[in-house]
């Protein structure tokens, strides 16, 4: 006889509420205070604090005081396997409380994970992703966004930070925005009274600011002071760490070898056959591919165009970036850390423990290496190519390249030994936004972005909603793209852009169009989103729209 049975495995707990918290210093126990009396005004706290200035532990107190009162805690962060760390810091102090939730768990322990807290009375701690905001944690009495400025939070039908807001709005819970660099519209928030902003300035033990070095790219080429893709300047940082016991971190904002492969001759590119993208050069193993659909191919001996043998890379990313550093300094001890590497939880973990236990002295990394790292022994960060950050079709590119900029330099020198450093290569020595980001300036960036945006109507002086179109037939999605934004303007006016073709025009075979629409801050929102139904459901009851996708995206980003 065989017997069926179905039962639920529960993670053991130990019940305590002595938990042994860090010790906070005098501006953080000043930031928690402000932000307990955000709490009692009800309103969200807005924790500014510098890199390196102890956010975490502040977290941990504002965690103890709600599981000590038998409440839970949801914490957000941007990508769950950026931030192991900062899961084992917490686990440290709240033994068996932690859920980590992300896409990366077993069917059966998301399942496990979910069952338990849907029959929980209280008293978790759950650090996931931005699909944990829907997770059945009944009631969160505190919730915390770290980083809220990361872009990782939105996905084309919800933002999971503006979700949290709403959530604690109107369940009554507190909630927490963390970030050294806060996105613009928290900043107007704050200024506006919407939030309480708490300011912590000073990083946590002591430790100095890093001192922002420029270095020009152009001027070194001229000079001779340029070997591979690394400025002199960068090169006599990295002898001064090494020769001091200390580690690098170097920042290259594209992964693989090169972006893409050119023909001197007459110019041909290797393009994705499904996506208007060109192909990724990568060497380990030697392939061309398509990060848009995972398309590859072998790299061609000769140009398929003209036959000539003539090919050259275009720009690099971080394959190159790390075997000319072997070259360059061919005693230090260099690892790589971007999605081509990191394929798995494990291989993350093996790098970087492998930096953490000071196996290697140098890491070269995309934008992974921006997020919850804190290595002790950094003392240089370096910015191989800061013009692809900011040279980007997006309203929001100086903002998001200041952001950026600001956390990669902020992974050097979180202890107390003094003087870190980060060096910026770029040939804009003159872009505001470098001479903002190497003074450290926050709110001059913050004032010219704003004074940009108020004259143009962007976010936070309107909100943005995105039709985007996707059909293989192109013709029939320029029709229907141009009928819908005919329809649009009718009811709206002049607040409809477009229609344009994406900035990716295709992927995966499909071509896809966009339609923007501006609605100004002060107006019926609401309203806008009636008139706005009407348009879709006319739209979709057209027969040419049958074969075409229609995602609207609110508050676009």
């Amino acid at each position: 006889m065989i017997v069926v049975e179905q039962r639920e495995v529960a993670a053991e707990r130990i019940d305590r509420s002595d938990f042994l918290l860090p010790l906070l210093s005098d501006a953080q126990q000043r930031a928690l205070d402000q932000t307990l009396g955000a709490f009692d005004e009800r309103k969200p706290a807005l924790l500014w604090g510098v890199t390196g200035s102890g956010k975490t532990e502040i977290y941990m107190h504002l965690m103890a005081r709600t599981i000590a009162r038998g409440g839970s805690v949801l914490m957000l962060v941007p990508e769950i396997v950026m931030t192991s760390q900062l899961i084992e810091r917490i686990e440290t102090v709240f033994p068996s409380r932690v859920t980590a939730y992300h896409s990366k768990l077993t069917p059966r322990r998301r399942t496990e994970a979910y069952l338990r807290l849907a029959a929980s009375a209280g008293g978790e701690i759950v650090i996931g992703v931005r699909s944990s905001i829907f997770l059945p944690l009944p009631s969160p009495d505190l919730l915390i966004v770290d980083e809220e400025h990361d872009a990782s939070y939105m996905q084309p039908r919800y933002n999971a930070r503006d979700c949290a807001v709403m959530i604690a709005r109107q369940s009554g819970a507190s909630i927490v925005l963390g970030s050294a660099t806060p996105s613009l519209e928290s900043y107007v928030n704050g200024l506006a009274g919407k939030y309480r902003t708490v300011r912590l300035d000073e990083r946590y033990g002591g430790g100095e600011l890093p001192r922002v070095v420029v270095s020009d790219t152009m001027r070194a080429v001229r000079r001779g002071e340029r070997k591979s893709h690394f400025n002199r300047v960068l090169l006599d940082g990295i002898g001064r760490a090494l020769d001091a016991g200390q580690q690098v971190m170097l920042f290259q904002n594209r992964r693989g070898y090169a972006p893409y492969v050119e023909c001197r001759e007459c110019g041909w590119t290797a393009r994705c056959p499904h996506c208007n993208v060109t192909l990724t050069l990568h060497r380990a193993p030697a392939r061309l591919e398509c990060h848009y659909c995972g398309y590859s191919i072998d790299p061609p001996a000769a140009c398929p165009n003209c036959k000539t043998q003539d090919i050259s890379n275009m720009g690099f990313g971080t394959e190159p970036g790390t075997r000319d550093l072997r070259r360059v300094l061919p005693s230090a001890r260099g690892a790589r850390l971007d999605r081509d590497t990191s394929t798995s939880e494990r291989a993350f973990t093996r790098i970087v423990s492998a930096f953490d236990q000071h196996r290697t002295d140098i890491m070269v990394g995309t934008q992974i290496i921006t997020k919850g790292f804190d290595f002790g022994s950094v003392s240089l960060v370096g910015i191989l190519n800061a013009d692809n950050l900011l040279n980007a079709p997006d309203f929001r590119a100086s903002e998001r390249a200041f952001q950026l900029m600001m956390q990669v330099a902020g992974r050097a020198g979180p202890r107390p030994w003094g003087a870190p450093v980060g060096v910026i290569q770029t040939s804009q020595t003159d872009h505001p936004v470098i001479r903002q980001v190497a003074a450290g300036d926050y709110e001059s960036m913050a004032r010219m972005q704003l004074a940009e945006r108020r004259t143009f109507l962007y976010p936070p002086y309107s909100r943005l909603t995105r039709f985007m179109l996707r059909c293989r037939d192109y013709e029939r999605l320029r029709q229907c793209a141009r009928a819908m934004s005919e329809m649009l303007r009718r009811k709206f006016g002049s607040r409809v852009m477009g229609p344009v073709s994406s900035a990716v025009e295709t992927i995966r075979g499909e071509h896809r169009a966009e339609i923007l629409v501006k609605i100004e801050s002060g107006a019926s929102f609401d309203r806008a989103r009636a008139m706005m139904r009407e348009v879709v459901a006319a739209a979709a009851a057209m027969p040419e729209f049958k074969q075409v996708t229609l995602t609207v995206d609110v508050d676009a980003q």
